[in-house]
């Protein structure tokens, strides 16, 4: 990693906590996001505000510079070379456990009533989100923990998983792209590549599966709904 490894020993039990409070964060604002109702939804912007102002603190008390956590374009093509294989791998797949369940492909699926070059715009913005809170933060915590292998990638997908509880087929499928993307991360940080396969990809599951496998993604108590 380029400034976590002068952290000094010590600070992984820093790191963890600040793992555990993002991501509990987020959990605490998915739950109330579904329970609430009306002008009440707005609690939810406390426990996500709290988690940003945490991860940022975090990136300037470290150090961490812009080009570090992956706002950068020198190394794009290079994460987007990392990513073909496995995209292609999974699309495929896609497509095929998607027949056998008896699902036709449809590739205007995803929120039909925007254009798709809209809804793959606003798939890569919040995709670009969640990676950074992934990978910027998560990761790189991870790695001042146990260093850049296979238990920081295990556990940065882990962490994306859970938060995609209780959709059992969503946190398959994201436990699966969150070790992909965090192992990419670990040899080409760059959000902007990364934001491009989340975005590509939550097209192309939600096309070829059936709309009951990942019950129209929903998480938190809106899959009760």
């Amino acid at each position: 990693m380029d400034s976590e490894n002068q952290i000094l020993p010590g600070h992984g039990a820093l790191a963890a906590w600040e793992i555990a409070s993002v991501t509990s964060s987020v959990l605490i604002a998915e739950w109330i996001l579904s329970a609430a109702a009306g002008a009440g939804k707005a609690v939810v912007a406390i426990p996500i505000s709290l988690a940003f102002i945490l991860m940022i603190g975090s990136h300037s008390l470290r150090g961490e510079s812009l080009r570090d956590l992956g706002f950068r374009f020198d190394n794009v093509f290079h994460a987007l070379k990392l990513l073909l294989l496995p995209m292609l791998i999974i699309a495929i797949a896609s497509l095929l456990v998607g027949l056998a369940l008896g699902a036709k492909p449809n590739f205007l699926r995803w929120h039909p009533e925007r254009w798709l070059v809209a809804q793959i715009g606003l798939g890569f913005a919040w995709g670009f989100v969640q990676q950074y809170v992934l990978q910027s933060f998560v990761n790189r915590r991870a790695q001042v923990i146990w260093g850049p292998a296979r238990m920081s990638i295990f556990l940065t997908g882990v962490t994306f998983s859970l938060l995609h509880l209780p959709n059992p087929s969503l946190m398959v499928v994201t436990l699966i792209g969150g070790v992909i993307w965090a192992a990419v991360y670990q040899r080409a940080p760059n959000l902007f590549a990364l934001a491009i396969s989340h975005s590509v990809m939550t097209w192309v599951l939600v096309s070829t599966l059936p709309v009951s496998a990942l019950n129209h993604l929903r998480i938190g108590f809106k899959y009760f709904s």
